[in-house]
């Protein structure tokens, strides 16, 4: 079998196959510094005017919740309705911070970045910040969340 000259055109092949390679060792490396990132990335939000505050990780996970003494006077329904609020709203404060961390690593127009930031949006939707104009139950109104 004889072999044919590769000349301009095999060195053409191996100058696009080494610059392919050295796009996607390149992409890998910014898709992992991306998960890095977001892995972690944790997100606090308060409610009742500071009278609960939660923490949550990259995975939406509650990992530190505070109270203060104000709370002492709220029934238990009333805690439990202003911690998961105020969760869900920690929550929602992850895609702000995963859609900053993918246009900085892999960018934003990326499929990576859209694919990521459209999970978390889908998972943790923006929530609306305290409604301040509630009395609640800090100031004897009622906080009933059903």
């Amino acid at each position: 079998m004889t072999q044919m000259p590769m000349g301009d055109y095999g060195e053409a092949t191996e100058r696009f196959v080494a610059s392919w390679t050295a796009g996607v060792s390149e992409r890998a490396a910014q898709t992992q510094a991306l998960s890095a990132r977001v892995a972690a990335m944790s997100a606090t939000a308060d409610g009742a005017d500071g009278a609960v505050q939660v923490t949550v990780a990259a995975s939406g996970v509650l990992t530190d919740l505070r109270l203060d003494d104000r709370v002492l006077r709220w029934r238990p329904a009333e805690i439990a309705a202003e911690v998961l609020t105020v969760m869900r709203r920690a929550q929602g404060r992850l895609s702000a911070q995963v859609a900053e961390v993918a246009a900085e690593t892999v960018g934003s127009d990326s499929e990576t970045a859209r694919a990521v930031l459209s999970s978390y949006e889908r998972r943790f939707p923006e929530q609306p910040e305290d409604d301040r104009s509630d009395p609640g139950p800090e100031a004897g109104g009622r906080r009933d969340r059903r």
